[in-house]
């Protein structure tokens, strides 16, 4: 791959993560502000406020509700819902017509091409997910047979946006033992042919990330958070 088109790439993932995952935090941090948005445990409300701040003030309770909310929860389900997003927007140059196949491309190492299934992240797979990537991946090799394709086992992919292969999760495993799983560093500089490109991507995020500060709706959402508290404890 061309400098200029990797360079393409992370202006991509700059405007994927400004217009999709930054406005959607936001979003959510608002909702978050609201006592319904969640099953609130009487029994360990106080003791993870006092943990938090060493009171079992209203203030303490909604900090210690909404922080794991807004800083965990929401952001890491919300890029993992939008990573189908962002595989037609920032690669979709390398869409695949094949059902069941998020993308094709010349694997940088070993020049051959490969046939990828997308996943976000080395957590964000379930048991199902399994039986569907295998289904996928076995409808694709009767339609190599069909029409004659080369298209080998280990040319049948699945790449995981970011993370390390000890980080992957005991699902991933059960598919490494048919098919390879490219993760993080790996799978970017099979795509790319850049070993460096992976870290360039987190950085390129981070620069969006900059423009963010999130710290005075954070204040407005505690404390709307923390009076509705108080009216329900009071």
């Amino acid at each position: 791959m061309k400098a200029n088109e990797r360079k393409q790439i992370l202006e991509k993932a700059k405007i994927f993560f400004r217009d999709i995952i930054a406005k959607n935090h936001f979003k959510n941090t608002t909702k978050a502000a609201k006592l319904k948005a969640y099953k609130l445990n009487p029994f360990l409300a106080n003791y993870l406020a006092n943990y938090l701040t060493g009171n079992g003030s209203p203030k303490s309770i909604a900090m210690a509700l909404l922080y794991p909310r807004v800083l965990g929860t929401s952001i890491t389900t919300s890029f993992g819902q939008n990573s189908q997003t962002f595989c037609s927007t920032i690669l979709k140059g390398f869409a695949s017509a094949i059902s069941g196949i998020d993308i094709e491309f010349i694997d940088q190492i070993d020049g051959r091409k490969k046939y990828c299934q997308l996943k976000a992240g080395p957590n964000t797979i379930n048991k199902d997910d399994v039986k569907t990537i295998f289904d996928h991946f076995n409808s694709t090799k009767n339609i190599a047979r069909t029409n004659k394709l080369d298209i080998r086992i280990d040319d049948l992919i699945v790449g995981v946006l970011y993370g390390t292969p000890s980080e992957l999760s005991s699902h991933y495993k059960k598919i490494e033992k048919e098919f390879p799983v490219f993760v993080g560093q790996n799978f970017w500089h099979r795509l790319t042919g850049s070993e460096k490109f992976y870290f360039e991507l987190i950085d390129a995020i981070g620069e969006v990330a900059i423009e963010y500060d999130g710290t005075k709706l954070l204040a407005e959402s505690i404390k709307k958070l923390s009076k509705e508290i108080e009216g329900k404890i009071s």
